[in-house]
């Protein structure tokens, strides 16, 4: 007997938890703001405007929005800056340009515009945006990976068995709230007496190469700070190629947020013929060389965004990623982080690649997501992109390192503490034996919590 099957509608017709639909990118119009009123598209495309434009306090930001903002806002923003910010205020035009860009002339709606939106919340955050009873878990700390406990040299970092992480300097070009290296990067506020690097940069840069030469076991560097697009281009240059005179080293990452936030740094001709150099030394010798930016929400992917991925893959990188953080109210919905990455990898040839769970620093509670929560968003995230281009989301766990969000060993899901093991020793632990059986806590929310959660933490002694 022949069954004749009713017809299934197509795909796109089905009710779907998420739909796709392609956005083409596009700049915002940074003239309805009206201190850039005059602004030509030669002056937005030059990286030294762009850097002398950087808004840097609560005057500057009164001067270019005036009236588009209620004293409210500004009256938050001051408030957040004496009380609360870990991170002083310093947003490029064109990170600035992509917040509310579709909310119009009318102050009121503009303000509203401005509370709610995702790259606000973390590039220019205000007090009344922090948790008003936890505004820090009890067990934040301003190295919150405790990075440099593992320096071997100042700034390299040697964490894991096989890579390290050098902070060439300690600024970028902007700086964000949510900065997991709030305790060296940026300057100091009023709540955070920043530390400094001492070293000269040239003697910091040698002492690290040293170690790299005595140490054969090291194949991957990350080349960081800060920002390496605050490195002057010839001393980053020079780093670089010493960095593939080193036979062991295989892969280098070089670690920059001003891809997305000042990408006119890496489309001026010395950068980009500088990067070309290095792009094919790294090929002649078998060197992967790749970019990593930082991209939190895909109002961020504009077209000037993604002609810096591509110039900088055309030159001959290899790859360019995104290491995005999770945080409440920017990328925390299956929809938003979703958006993002077909914007990143769609539209402007970045690579999702990892979403990590906000550290434990002070005062980022309003961002942090429970572990919990990050595993539905993994779930919820599955089979829409291509299984290349799905990010991991992962849990930075101290003393631990990276781990997905559903590798824990053990979780008690009413006080939010997860357990999680690991399989090497950092460079502090040779001498300790328990390193490898050893269960490492990590710490949710506490205002995600049951009440009955939330009770014991209440309870505990603080401080």
């Amino acid at each position: 007997m022949t069954v004749i099957q009713e017809p299934v509608p197509p795909a796109a017709a089905l009710d779907q938890p998420y739909e796709y639909a392609r956005t083409e990118l596009a700049e915002p119009d940074w003239r309805r703001f009206p201190g850039w009123r005059d602004v030509t598209a030669a002056q937005w495309r030059d990286p030294q405007w762009q850097r002398v434009h950087c808004v840097r306090n609560v005057k500057q930001l009164r001067a270019l929005l005036g009236d588009l903002l209620d004293e409210r806002f500004y009256e938050d923003l001051v408030a957040d800056q004496h009380e609360m910010a870990t991170m002083s205020m310093l947003v490029p035009p064109q990170m600035l340009n992509t917040m509310a860009p579709s909310a119009g002339t009318d102050p009121a709606k503009v303000t509203e515009a401005f509370y709610a939106d995702p790259i606000r919340r973390y590039m220019i955050p205000v007090r009344s945006d922090r948790d008003p009873v936890w505004p820090s878990h009890p067990h934040s700390e301003r190295d919150s990976l405790h990075e440099a406990e593992m320096w071997v040299v100042e700034g390299l970092t040697h964490r894991y068995p096989t890579k390290v992480l050098a902070e060439l300097i300690s600024t970028c070009p902007q700086y964000c709230g949510h900065c997991t290296r709030m305790d060296l990067v940026g300057n100091s506020t009023e709540q955070v007496q920043k530390h400094k690097l001492e070293l000269k940069p040239v003697d910091r840069q040698d002492a690290m190469i040293g170690y790299l030469q005595r140490t054969p076991g090291v194949r991957d560097v990350v080349v960081s700070g800060g920002d390496v697009a605050n490195v002057p281009w010839p001393q980053l240059e020079s780093f670089l190629m010493r960095l593939m005179d080193i036979e062991t080293v295989r892969d280098i990452r070089l670690a920059t947020k001003a891809l997305a936030a000042l990408p006119q740094h890496w489309l001026q001709p010395k950068v980009t013929e500088g990067l070309q150099r290095v792009a094919l030394t790294a090929q002649a010798r078998g060197v992967n060389l790749a970019i990593h930016t930082h991209v939190n929400h895909a109002q961020s992917v504009t077209p000037l965004v993604a002609e810096a991925a591509r110039t900088a893959l055309q030159v001959g990188v290899r790859d360019v990623r995104n290491q995005g953080v999770l945080m409440r109210g920017v990328n925390a919905t299956p929809a938003q982080l979703l958006d993002l990455c077909f914007a990143l990898q769609g539209e402007a040839n970045i690579l999702p690649y990892y979403f990590y769970m906000c550290d434990m620093i002070p005062n980022a509670e309003h961002w942090r997501v429970s572990v919990r929560e990050a595993q539905e968003l993994q779930h919820a995230i599955m089979g829409y992109l291509p299984g290349y281009a799905t990010p991991r989301i992962v849990c930075d766990v101290p003393y631990v390192g990276k781990r997905w969000v559903h590798q824990l060993a053990d979780y008690d899901r009413e006080r939010g503490i997860s357990y999680w093991t690991k399989n090497y020793r950092t460079g502090i632990e040779h001498e300790d034996p328990e390193a490898l059986q050893r269960k490492y806590p990590y710490y949710d929310p506490i205002q995600t919590l049951p009440e009955a959660g939330q009770q014991w933490w209440r309870e505990q002694p603080r401080g």
